[in-house]
């Protein structure tokens, strides 16, 4: 058997879909099975690839990575004896854990969330979902496009029919630019994503009337609330590259909008 790499290891995990936490043992005291600059990779599902330490010190790592990717904010962390835990952080601002362990060691790790470029989902063949493709790969969105659609560029591609097996995330964006072409049908496969936000280029009476339909076929309307439409900001936008810059400012504004949103509450919370 080859040795373990943890560069390695993180390297594949970066090639997958799936996010992932790195920790980092920064500094231990007293006796502790890990050993400072030790590192391993904790992958969405809890699995800790490389050796942190015991059981006390993986469960706090667990539940510290899942946090982590919730935020996308890196967080560090003390993992200590039970009796020498007296608040929930300590008065350099870490938090704290509860150790059971014996050996009786502390164990400082930094979490480190390593998360993919968010999705930009495109919907349709016009000539805006084109020139809204070009723009977001130029901004570092992964781009997939509708399979039919003539455009080009190393895309991923979907159907209405696969779109579930993309993996749509909360932090991902969608945007149904049909313009005409099977729009009902696109709108109902962009809204059954379990993307946070979903816009769609058409006027907002057009966009009323195509939900108030799939309703009344069964569409949550929960679900429903998340379209925002006409997409893109106010700019006086006329031509497809305009229209898509558009489009993609907005989308720009709402992903550092939430990022701030997210510091807030981290802090809030600590």
């Amino acid at each position: 058997m080859g040795s373990f790499d943890i560069f390695d290891t993180i390297e594949q995990l970066r090639k997958t879909d799936e996010a992932f936490c790195v920790a980092t043992v920064l500094r231990t005291a007293d006796a502790t099975s890990a050993k400072a600059g030790a590192k391993a990779a904790i992958t969405r599902d809890g699995r800790i690839l490389g050796h942190l330490g015991g059981a006390c010190v993986q469960r706090a790592v667990r539940a510290s990575a899942q946090e982590a990717l919730s935020s996308g904010a890196p967080r560090m962390i003390r993992v200590k004896p039970s009796d020498k835990v007296v608040k929930m952080a300590d008065p350099d601002g870490v938090q704290t854990f509860k150790s059971g362990c014996p050996s009786g060691g502390t164990v400082d790790l930094l979490v480190e969330p390593y998360q993919h470029a968010p999705r930009l989902v495109i919907f349709g063949e016009s000539l805006i979902a084109k020139a809204l493709a070009a723009h977001g790969a130029l901004s570092g969105f992964r781009v997939c496009v509708s399979e039919s659609a003539e455009i080009e560029g190393d895309f991923q591609r979907f159907t209405q029919e696969s779109i579930g097996q993309l993996g749509v995330e909360a932090r991902d964006y969608v945007v149904v630019a049909s313009q005409g072409r099977g729009d009902a049908a696109a709108l109902k496969a962009a809204l059954q994503t379990d993307a946070l936000r979903v816009s769609m280029v058409a006027s907002r009476q057009k966009a009323d009337t195509l939900i108030t339909k799939l309703i009344a076929q069964g569409l949550d309307p929960v679900r429903a609330g998340r379209l925002k439409s006409p997409a893109g900001l106010d700019i006086h936008a006329i031509d497809p590259h305009e229209i898509a810059l558009s489009i993609l400012a907005e989308i720009v504004l709402w992903r550092n909008s939430d990022k701030t949103t997210e510091a807030s509450d981290d802090e809030k919370r600590a």
